[in-house]
């Protein structure tokens, strides 16, 4: 192959490839129909550009491997422009509308005209300027007879077309339109902008109209921006448009350029006034912002007899929808506590109209988003709605700030009970810990404990909770224990009085009972339960049924568990600190130990108790518990030699800061432990953990003769797949769990064995790919039988 042909059949397979790339952006952009997948689309683009670097010579201004931007320009020049960028009066009424259409009727002496209508999106608007189908300038509106040259930000739009498509098109053309940002894209973006540490859009408008404006044209390419034609500036003299606007939008969409299929055409007031109705109600499931719609005469020789006002058209207009955005005053940040919890700040604000609704109060999400935003109470804030969508407080207008505005901070105590309010380790969200007394996640909490894998009350469903919440029969999960049949039945009428239902407690003269019988029996049932179930029915933050088992294992006894500090939590296996503190502050809260008491006061049994694990208590001591506080430089290292001369946990606490450094600390280490501790709330717990350890050594005698947690399976982990024909999964899960196994859900390199049963699936495949050893039923049961 000589080297002409090889440079011969890198210029075809280029034309190629650019063919097929714009061929796909048209189909995503204009058609709104996909043929070519994300990853295909990636590929065929990195062989282009590996082609144009091979070969310097094939690279053109429209290929599209310049949308991934070029150097910084360093500024924007000046583009004038040679048919001005008109603005367009406002409607904000129906009767404006009537006024603007009556003008058009009176002065064309004809009835009802048509209209080209569409949505008028709230982005930037843009000019592109096409010279023998290809993109040459792309210009910003400006102040509508000079604007910026954007044309090397505009290249890295994938909906721009740098080639017309067809062969009937101008030799030169002006096309106006919208650059937006879609509202996922915009969502996605600034999420992931939050995640890196980065800096958020304020809202789309702005996000489109910053991107264009990028000195850089890299940046504007990591931008999801979009782009809808609407107009036809400059034309060849020699090229006759369609006589409508209409005709002419469907002609641009053709040559390859996305016209909104929200566009029509309608005649008259009404149809103005009918076409604005629809666009509002559809305003808020629509993939972008608009604020309000266009209306233009559709026929050409029409526009050009009305002529223009002033800087503005006498045959165009915007119907503009109500503000989506206003200024007010925030007076305050209440804390609202969610069914699981989640404590969420809600500002209250200066009443305001916002998109025709009255808002006095908006979300704040977060208390992180709180910190973006640096919201003060007393501030003057943009205040955002969507039609339903929650207001919330979109940005602060921080000139208007009070100088001496304290920051805010999360309140420690929960507003509906009491409890302390904690940030999940590495989250963004704040929960009360009150979980059992909470009056707001009273209903969430109630449905937990009775849950098949907890309490297992059947029969207990929604309905059922939702009443004995709402009508007062049930403050916390101990209630359900002092519930008589004449309360089941008293609710049930009182319901049906609320919900205007026929009552269902009387049929054929007899008064319906078995139901509430039922339930009576069921809640009675479940008094005798095991002491694993009876911890996951508490519905602590993190503590699944995996976590429950192994407390009750490793412990024995609930009232063991329920006295112990954090820190020792954090020696079982697979509990790291985020359960352990968990753990901590739940049993730390008065109003939850009190339903505790209250269970057991009303007959609740959670299984018999038996000493703790030896294997655990063995691996007690002071200090691996003070490496387990986390205090600020205390290592192992060091928490050893404060244990070998403190010996327990008072005499540390009593210790004077010299003391440390005699036994060996550094002075920094000593005094970051003596700060440490000059906390009311860490010393408490070093004297707690003291209390434990005491607690537990009382038990040591006890605790050697038990034998260990675990069994033959101690330490192997086991997966479940398929079906089994003698037990349920759930039946092998616990019976394994006995043995000393955990059992878990997916398959890896750490996985002992699994059990293929019928219909094993893609767990056996990759344990087969793995080298994992596969049990069948027979080798399951032939072990359970050997070691139960």
């Amino acid at each position: 192959m000589t080297p002409n042909n090889t440079a011969d059949q890198a210029a075809q397979r280029a034309a190629e490839l650019r063919a097929q790339l714009e061929d796909a952006n048209y189909r995503y952009y204009v058609l709104d129909d996909p043929t070519l997948a994300d990853a295909d689309y990636d590929r065929l683009l990195r062989e282009l550009e590996a082609l144009e670097a091979a070969h310097p010579a094939l690279a053109s201004a429209d290929s599209p491997t310049q949308r991934v931007g070029s150097v910084p320009s360093g500024q924007f020049a000046q583009v004038r422009h040679a048919v001005p960028m008109l603005s367009l009066g406002n409607a904000f009424s129906d009767e404006e509308v009537a006024d603007f259409v009556r003008r058009i009727e009176e002065r064309l002496d004809r009835e009802s005209p048509e209209f080209s209508v569409e949505p008028k999106l709230d982005g930037l608007a843009i000019s592109l300027r096409y010279e023998h189908g290809a993109f040459v300038q792309g210009a910003t509106r400006g102040d509508g007879a000079t604007g910026e040259d954007v044309t090397a930000n505009l290249r890295t739009v994938k909906a721009i077309p740098m080639k017309l498509r067809g062969g009937d098109w101008p030799a030169l053309l002006e096309v106006r339109g919208e650059v937006y940002m879609p509202l996922a894209a915009f969502k996605a973006y600034n999420e992931k902008a939050i995640a890196e540490g980065g800096k958020v859009l304020a809202n789309p408008r702005n996000g489109a109209a910053g991107s264009l404006r990028q000195l850089d044209p890299r940046v504007t390419a990591q931008r999801p921006l979009a782009f809808y034609a609407y107009a036809v500036g400059v034309v060849a003299e020699d090229y006759a448009l369609p006589a409508s606007h209409s005709a002419t939008l469907k002609r641009l969409r053709e040559w390859g350029f996305p016209v909104s299929a929200e566009s029509g055409v309608v005649a008259g007031t009404d149809g103005l006034l009918g076409y604005y109705r629809q666009m509002g109600a559809k305003r808020d499931s629509l993939p972008f912002d608009i604020d309000g719609v266009v209306y233009k005469l559709d026929d050409y020789a029409g526009q050009r007899e009305m002529g223009f006002v002033s800087r503005a058209p006498r045959w165009a207009i915007a119907h503009k929808f109500p503000a989506q955005e206003q200024t007010t005053v925030l007076e305050g940040i209440d804390i609202q506590i969610g069914r699981t919890g989640a404590a969420t700040p809600v500002a209250r604000l200066k009443p305001v109209q916002v998109a025709g609704v009255v808002v006095t109060n908006a979300t704040l999400h977060n208390a992180d988003q709180i910190a973006r935003l640096d919201v003060r109470i007393g501030d003057t804030v943009i205040v955002r709605r969507a039609g339903d969508v929650i207001p919330e407080v979109a940005r602060v207008v921080p000139e208007y700030r009070a100088p001496d505005a304290p920051q805010w901070r999360m309140p420690e105590r929960c507003p509906v009970c009491g409890s302390e309010i904690l940030r999940e380790e590495d989250g963004v969200v704040w929960r009360c810990s009150g979980g059992l007394t909470c009056a707001a996640q009273r209903k969430q909490a109630v449905g937990h404990f009775a849950s098949r894998r907890a309490m297992d009350i059947e029969g207990l469903g929604d309905r059922y909770i939702e009443d004995l919440s709402d009508l007062g029969y049930v403050q916390s999960v101990a209630d359900l224990y002092k519930l008589e049949l004449d309360d089941l039945l008293e609710m049930k009428r009182r319901a049906d009085e609320r919900d205007g239902t026929t009552p269902e407690t009387v049929k054929a003269g007899k008064v319906a009972t078995k139901w509430a019988e039922n339930l009576i029996e069921a809640i009675d049932r479940s008094r005798d339960t095991t002491l694993e179930r009876f911890l996951f029915a508490l519905g602590i933050q993190h503590v699944g049924e995996s976590t429950a088992k192994a407390l009750s294992a490793w412990l024995g006894d609930l009232a063991l568990i329920r006295r112990l500090p954090w820190p020792v939590f954090k020696r079982l296996p697979d509990v790291g600190g985020e359960v352990a503190r968990a753990l901590g502050h739940f049993f730390d809260q008065p109003g939850n130990q009190q339903v505790i008491d209250d269970l057991l006061a009303r007959g609740v049994r959670a299984g018999e108790a038996h000493p703790p694990s030896a294997k655990l208590r063995d691996g007690l001591n002071l200090a691996t518990l003070l490496v387990d506080m986390e205090i600020p430089k205390v290592t192992k290292i060091r928490a050893d030699q404060l244990a070998a001369a403190f010996g327990d946990a008072q005499k540390l606490l009593d210790a004077p800061e010299h003391a440390y450094v005699t036994a060996g600390l550094p002075a920094e280490s000593a005094q970051a432990l003596a700060s440490w501790l000059s906390v009311d709330e860490n010393a408490q717990l070093l004297t707690r953990v003291g209390e434990a350890l005491a607690r537990l050594d009382a038990l040591t005698p006890a605790a050697s003769a038990a034998p260990a947690a675990g069994g033959p399976l101690d330490g192997k982990t086991a997966v479940l797949t398929g079906g089994l024909d003698a037990m349920s999964r759930d039946e092998a899960k616990e019976r394994l769990e006995k043995l000393g196994a955990k059992v878990s859900g997916s398959v890896s390199k750490k996985t002992g064995f699994v059990v293929a049963g019928s219909d094993a699936g893609s767990k056996l495949a990759k344990a087969q790919e793995l080298g994992v050893e596969v049990w069948d039923e027979a080798k399951l049961l032939a072990f359970l039988a050997e070691h139960e």
